[in-house]
């Protein structure tokens, strides 16, 4: 075996790779230019020059090809075509979906962060159909006067210019006209927790707006659970008392957690290889807890790991290194 460094170096997005059979550590410095060098330890190497598709790092397209996937399995952001439902989380979906069905005005998510609430949320609008006019809200962090205008922007109107009476009045109109085409309107927040008590009370007077026998807008609350915690306010009782759906998102079991790694890999055209050992598995659920979030920057690392070692199988060790790395403990 000859000894030789991998070197990635990346100039105006073109990047040339060294590759190797055996990889045991690895830094990264700033180079000249906003450049950046990246440097393998490897033993025997050959060249290769890897153009990388749009969203894929450096690290995922060398394993990606080395195992035939057709993208990431396990990239952090929320992907429907990917999404697991889980026991629990069919459950929450279910409860979205009975809230908004059976108009039950409003209806509460929570779960910890990374949990899957944002990734289900997007199911649900995939499940909703064309009969559903939606609004989602990812950045409530705003007062009273643009988180008005805010919902009324997703939901399509022009607000531009208008005052919040004008905005609120333009909204109760098109959810009127929602009612006359047979439609219905579904309002979501995400990360509600940061919410403050004065825009949570102006979200429950949204709720007013509604005909002789029918609620206009169905609303749904995502947030961590300090969400509960805020609810459950005295100044804020009544919207409590609002919220006849409710549903906690609890963490994958390590049963699970093995599923969930099996299902986005065959939904990435896996075939067999790569795999996760059950050791590997039970430390990464150990590791992560159960929130898939924490499970995919893990796995991720863990088949670059694999890969480096021309194995099909992620094993205990591997997990070990990923760790290491995730945490920045990475031996030169």
């Amino acid at each position: 075996m000859c000894s030789s460094d991998l070197i990635l170096h990346e100039v105006e997005g073109e990047r040339v790779v060294v590759v190797d059979d055996q990889d045991h550590a690895r830094t990264r410095a700033d180079v000249s230019g906003g450049s950046q060098l990246w440097k393998l330890q490897f033993g025997c190497a050959f060249w290769a020059f890897l153009p990388l598709p749009v969203g894929v790092s450096f690290q995922q397209s060398v394993y990606l090809n080395y195992y035939g996937l057709r993208e990431p399995p396990f990239n952090i952001n929320p992907n429907p075509r990917l999404m697991f439902y889980s026991a629990k989380h069919r459950e929450a979906l279910n409860h979205l979906l009975y809230g908004i069905r059976e108009r039950k005005g409003f209806v509460q998510l929570t779960g910890e962060v990374g949990a899957g609430k944002t990734t289900i949320c997007r199911g649900l609008l995939e499940h909703l159909g064309p009969n559903y006019a939606t609004a989602l809200i990812l950045n409530p962090v705003l007062n009273s006067d643009q988180l008005m205008k805010a919902i009324a922007m997703e939901f399509g109107l022009q607000v531009k210019g208008m005052d919040r009476l004008e905005t609120v009045a333009a909204l109760n109109q098109f959810l009127l006209d929602q009612v006359m085409r047979g439609h219905d309107a579904v309002l979501i927040i995400d990360e509600a927790q940061d919410l403050t008590p004065e825009l949570l009370e102006q979200v429950r007077l949204l709720s007013n707006l509604e005909t002789d026998d029918r609620k206009l807008l169905q609303i749904i609350l995502l947030g961590q659970p300090e969400l509960r915690d805020r609810l459950n306010k005295h100044e804020l009782r009544q919207l409590r008392q609002r919220i006849t759906v409710r549903y906690h998102l609890a963490p994958l079991t390590p049963r699970e957690v093995g599923q969930y790694i099996q299902h986005r890999l065959a939904a990435c055209g896996a075939n067999g290889s790569p795999y996760f050992s059950a050791p590997a598995v039970w430390r990464i659920h150990r590791y992560s807890a159960g929130i898939p979030r924490l499970v995919n920057a893990l796995a991720d690392k863990c088949l670059l790991a694999a890969f480096v070692q021309k194995r099909d199988r992620v094993n205990y060790g591997m997990v070990g290194t990923a760790i290491r790395e995730l945490e920045g403990h990475i031996r030169v």
